[in-house]
């Protein structure tokens, strides 16, 4: 055989048995950096352990960071938090920070009534008002010099609290307002403001409100339906397990059963549709556009609608046409890989332990979830109000930070008697501060670093034992006693420097993406084609080269597992062993793919039928055991998008059996001859597979 494009293929090696034992350690400076990295994650993880307080999440706190209704606290019987200025609380971001740029105290209560500093001050409601002013506060000053210092708001609303912030109740007190009239009032800064302002900012936290209420009624949702939601998963696992078991013995008919059965179930909801569709044919409101009707907090409103029931039974349509046109012309690709599933049930059967692996590799990804969505909140809650210096006549220490507490003795305010210290903004001036957003980042990113390095871990395990079994001349005689166990432990000892390298590749390219999706967010506003334009085909860029990427790196953690070379080598080697197969590829190796797919869907497809009919109180033997709920779709997308993850992980096992054994495949054809010299290592069945193989390429 001659060097070619794509290397040299594999020459004959009568001691070559299959994973090599004796080997070195491999990309070992990679393997300190991802220690070193680990040792500074732990760090920043400690550091803003010291500095936020995930209690924030949960209670509000007032411009001096002290909690409001939390027991033990001066607070305790004051649970709400009041804003001076809501003007300042329009933004979406800042609502879903639970922080606004304006002095705020815990009172006992909303306010009930509207009322201005300037009214209250001279009449019997002044009593009512002062407890809305900051705490210890004293009737000594003037109405400029009270709004100029910030020790009352200049306006009180009717509002309602919501997640224990007190928020104006527009439409309740929509005409008192008067909106649209001249009416005005005084801002904390003693200038004066249209009182529509004020009505605009509220408003445009409206949508902001209504999805913080959307978010309770899915919580209450989970609380009544979180025990049917874990049968319903239960029950995907016990047919994704049915399914690998029954795969096992019976390949050929479940493929063909699982084609079908997808076949049916699509055309079902197909019908389903329809008759939807039928039902609501002359029923008043029904004929309502999707777009005229706009977004809907209450998600059962889109059920009503004509078009709805059209644009799920054209999608549905769609993917039932491609699926058959596929399998039409794919029958014979079919076959093949039938007797490849089956050889990779064989493998499976005798590293039957591999089935469970998925959950190791769910506990450790759960471990890495865990601790990356901690170290946000508590990077997150790190803010601490600042205060400055403000002051109408000149003034050294204007903008300079102060201490509200302290700053009436101090030698700034002697120095500057009309300077007074405010409120600024959340944040913090430390280098801590400074470099909140970074630490973020890097959160983010040994979060992707760490994920995928666990799954190129399971990769690497389980292509370790299946190519055990490949590689045994008789099977299951010369199988290792523990092949999963031994994969396992000589990936970690000598491999974990390549793991962490092809793990490093994919967790910048992931980051770049997190990245390009924040700009892309930035830069919706813009009018700019150009960049938009721009930040399209980079981000469609970067999609595919992570998904190349990923593709190399399954390859590349086979390579290493039989091999035990590093991982640019492994890359290398397994992109010219594939490059010179590429007839086989397109043949077997993807069709497979296809066919785990059809697997997946049938399961969470039947799952999903039967908690829709469940949840929906359609089942009338247990129609009255379904629990009432706000959105009948949150359980349901829950338990379709949990069963969709349990049968990928079982299928993923025979995914990595397949892409391993077909990687051995091919290397046994590049090193043997199937003589009694050279004899192959590859069982019966994919003897037949290759002569099949053979016979299609002849004919093409």
């Amino acid at each position: 055989r001659k060097n070619g494009a794509y290397g040299t293929p594999q020459k004959y090696d009568p001691t070559f048995k299959g994973p090599i034992y004796n080997r070195g350690c491999t990309d070992v400076i990679c393997c300190v950096f991802l220690l070193l990295a680990i040792v500074g994650y732990v760090a920043v993880g400690i550091i803003a352990w010291t500095h936020g307080d995930p209690r924030k999440v949960i209670y509000p706190t007032d411009s001096r960071g002290e909690f409001c209704g939390q027991k033990g606290t001066k607070n305790e019987n004051k649970p709400y938090l009041f804003y001076f200025n809501i003007v300042k609380c329009a933004s979406p971001l800042v609502l879903l920070e639970f922080q606004c740029p304006t002095p705020q105290i815990c009172v006992e209560k909303c306010p009930d009534r509207y009322l201005t500093y300037l009214n209250a001050r001279s009449s019997r409601d002044f009593e009512y008002y002062k407890q809305f002013c900051v705490p210890g506060f004293k009737n000594n000053k003037g109405v400029a010099e009270v709004l100029r210092d910030g020790d009352c708001p200049a306006v009180l609303i009717p509002s309602k609290p919501l997640a224990r912030r007190c928020f104006p109740a527009i439409h309740a007190y929509k005409g008192v307002l008067m909106v649209g009239n001249e009416t005005t009032y005084e801002d904390g800064h003693g200038s004066r403001k249209n009182i529509t302002d004020l009505v605009e900012g509220a408003k445009k936290a409206n949508g902001v409100l209504e999805a913080r209420q959307l978010a309770m009624r899915i919580f209450e949702d989970y609380t009544v339906s979180w025990y049917w939601i874990i049968i319903g998963l239960v029950i995907a696992m016990a047919m994704s397990l049915l399914f690998i078991i029954l795969l096992r013995f019976l390949a050929g008919i479940m493929v063909w059963v699982m084609i079908i059965m997808v076949i049916l179930v699509l055309g079902y909801g197909i019908f389903h549709c329809y008759m939807e569709y039928s039902r609501l044919r002359g029923e008043a409101g029904s004929d309502v556009s999707l777009v005229d009707l706009g977004f809907q907090t209450d998600f059962r409103v889109y059920l009503h609608l004509r078009q709805t029931w059209l644009a799920f039974m054209i999608i549905l349509s769609i993917l039932e046409v491609i699926i058959i046109l596929l399998l039409i012309f794919l029958r014979k690709r079919i076959l093949i890989a039938i007797a490849l599933i089956k050889e990779a049930s064989r493998a499976v059967g005798y590293v039957m332990c591999s089935l469970l692996y998925p959950l190791v590799t769910f506990f450790l990804l759960c471990l890495c979830i865990a601790y990356w969505a901690s170290t946000a909140v508590f990077l997150s809650t790190s803010n601490e109000a600042v205060y400055k210096i403000f002051d109408d006549s000149p003034c050294p220490f204007t903008a300079k930070t102060c201490n509200p507490e302290t700053f009436p003795s101090s030698n700034e305010s002697r120095q500057c008697p009309n300077a007074r210290c405010q409120f600024a903004f959340y944040g913090g001036e430390s280098g801590y501060h400074r470099a909140l957003l970074g630490l973020q980042i890097f959160n983010a990113f040994m979060f992707f670093w760490l994920a995928n390095f666990v799954l190129a871990l399971g990769q690497v395990t389980l292509a370790g034992a299946f190519a055990s079994y490949y590689w045994a001349l008789r099977k299951p005689d010369d199988l290792p006693a523990f092949p999963l166990f031994s994969a396992f432990g000589r990936a970690l000892r000598y491999h974990t420097g390549s793991l962490a390298f092809g793990a490093l590749i994919l967790a910048i390219v992931q980051i770049i993406r997190v990245i390009l999706e924040y700009l892309d967010q930035r830069l919706k506003a813009a009018e700019n084609k150009f960049a938009k334009c721009l930040m399209t085909c980079l981000k469609c860029c970067f999609w595919c080269l992570e998904k190349f990427i990923k593709f190399l790196n399954r390859n590349a953690y086979i390579m290493i597992a039989i091999y035990g070379t590093n991982f640019c080598t492994s890359a290398r080697n397994a992109f010219f062993l594939l490059m010179r197969n590429i007839i086989r590829v397109a043949v077997l190796d993807k069709v497979t793919d296809f066919l785990f797919l059809l697997g997946k869907l049938l399961i969470v497809g039947s799952v999903g039928i039967l908690a829709f009919f469940f949840f929906t109180h359609r089942i009338r033997i247990v129609q009255d055991t379904a629990p009432p709920l706000n959105y009948y779709w949150v359980p349901i997308l829950t338990v379709i998008v949990g069963s969709y993850l349990i049968a990928h992980g079982f299928f993923s096992v025979y995914g990595m059996c397949v892409d391993t054994l077909f990687l051995c495949f091919l290397e046994d054809l590049e090193r043997n001859d199937g003589s009694a010299e050279r004899p192959y290592f590859m069982s019966s069945t994919l003897k037949k597979l290759l002569n099949k193989t053979n016979k299609k390429a002849a004919e093409s």
